[in-house]
C-alpha cells in the first residue's frame, strides 16, 4: 500500500498553452522522505468528480534544489491532467507519495551524456540535466528534443538560458509541423539520431543515453544508437506511453478466475473475469493495492504470480527475465487459468 502525504501546491506555473508544472511545498516532517534522485517521478491522488485518481509524473527539479516540481500536459480525455492544467491552483492541498522509479542519472565527472526526449517526456531528463550541469562541470550534456511546434516545446525559454549559461550544454530542437530556423525541421527518427551522431556530435564520444517520449520513438532511438556502436546498457529509457499488445488481447479469455491476494501479510479470495485487469477488480473490492500510472509505464502495482498465469496486454517495464519469473504489472494483467496466486509483498 503507498503511504500518501497532504502537501499544499505552492505554485502552478504556465509553461505552454497545454502544460504546467506544479511545485509542492514539502512540510519539514517529511523532507527527509522526498528526497530523490534525478529521474524519478512521484504519484499525485486526487478525488475529481467523486472517483479517486492517482497519476505519476516526473520530477523537473533537482534533487539539491530542495523542491518538488512536476510538469503536466494536458491528455484528450486525460481525468487528471485536465483537473491539474485547469482546475489546480496555488493554495490547494493534494496528496503525494514519496519519490519512486528506476529511470536514474548516476552522475559522475568527466562523462558525455545524450537525452532524446519529445514531448512531456523533457520532464524528467529537465531534473537530469540540470543536476549535471550545476555539479558536474567536467561533464558534457547534449539535448535532442521534439515537438510539435516553438509554442507547444515545455521549458523552451530556460533551456535557451541553461544553453546560454553553460558551456558543456549541447541544445537541439526538432519541430514537426513547423520550419522555424532555431529547430530542424522533422521528427526524431533514425535519420535525425543519425545526423547528430555521426554528424553534429561525432566528435564526442557519448558514456550515457537517456530516451523519454513514445514507445515508437524510444525503440527506433535505441535500435538506431546499437546500429551506431551504442551499448545497450548504456541506454537508458522511460515511456509515458505503452503501445498494446494485440496477441495478448487476443489470448485475453471470457471466463472466470478464483484469484488470491496477498498484500502486506493479508490474504484474500474471491472470483474474478477474466476480461477485468487485476488492479481493476482489486480496487472494486476495496483492496488497497499500489499503483499509479494505470498505463504499463510504470512498476508501482508490481506483484508477483505464484501460482496460476497471466497475460499483459501492455508493458514496457519488466524483462522477459522477470516475466519469467513470475512478476506482473497487474493495471494490465489478466488472468487466464481458473486460478491464480498474487503477492504484492514478494517483489
Amino acid at each position: 500500500m503507498s503511504t500518501f502525504y497532504k502537501t499544499t501546491v505552492k505554485e502552478v506555473k504556465q509553461e505552454t498553452a497545454s502544460a504546467v508544472s506544479v511545485l509542492f511545498d514539502i512540510p519539514e516532517a517529511f523532507k527527509k522522505t522526498f528526497q530523490f534522485t534525478a529521474g524519478q517521478y512521484i504519484t499525485l491522488q486526487a478525488f475529481i468528480k467523486g472517483a479517486l485518481i492517482r497519476r505519476a509524473y516526473s520530477i523537473c527539479s533537482t534533487p539539491h534544489s530542495g523542491e518538488i516540481r512536476v510538469a503536466i500536459k494536458t491528455l484528450e480525455n486525460g481525468v487528471f491532467s485536465t483537473y491539474a492544467t485547469k482546475e489546480l491552483n496555488a493554495g490547494d492541498v493534494i496528496e503525494i507519495a514519496a519519490p519512486e522509479g528506476s529511470f536514474l542519472l548516476q552522475t559522475q565527472p568527466n562523462k558525455n551524456y545524450i537525452a532524446f526526449a519529445a514531448g512531456s517526456g523533457i520532464t524528467p531528463i529537465m531534473s537530469m540535466l540540470k543536476t549535471v550541469l550545476e555539479t558536474e562541470p567536467s561533464s558534457t550534456f547534449t539535448l535532442i528534443y521534439g515537438n510539435k511546434t516553438v509554442a507547444e516545446t515545455i521549458f523552451y525559454s530556460e533551456l535557451l538560458a541553461l544553453n546560454v549559461k553553460y558551456t558543456n550544454f549541447h541544445l537541439d530542437f526538432i519541430c514537426s509541423q513547423e520550419r522555424q530556423e532555431i529547430a530542424l525541421f522533422g521528427r526524431i527518427d533514425s535519420s535525425t539520431t543519425n545526423f547528430f551522431i555521426k554528424n553534429k556530435y561525432k566528435d564526442i564520444a557519448f558514456d550515457v543515453t537517456f530516451l523519454c517520449g513514445p514507445e515508437a520513438m524510444i525503440h527506433t532511438v535505441s535500435n538506431t544508437l546499437v546500429e551506431d556502436g551504442f551499448l545497450s546498457e548504456n541506454i537508458n529509457f522511460e515511456l509515458f506511453t505503452a503501445a498494446i499488445d494485440e496477441t495478448a488481447v487476443a489470448e485475453i479469455k471470457h471466463g472466470t478466475t478464483e484469484i488470491t491476494v496477498l498484500l502486506e501479510e493479508e490474504e484474500t479470495t474471491f472470483t474474478m473475469n477474466q476480461t477485468d485487469t487485476i488492479l481493476s477488480t482489486l480496487l472494486r473490492h476495496h483492496i488497497d493495492a499500489p499503483y499509479s500510472c494505470q498505463g504499463g509505464v510504470c512498476s508501482s502495482c508490481l506483484a508477483k504470480v505464484t501460482d496460476g498465469k497471466a497475460i499483459m496486454t501492455k508493458n514496457s517495464i519488466l524483462t522477459d527475465g522477470e516475466i519469467a519469473d513470475g512478476f506482473i504489472l497487474t493495471c494490465q494483467a489478466h488472468p487466464t487459468t481458473s486460478k491464480i496466486i498474487i503477492d504484492f509483498d514478494d517483489v
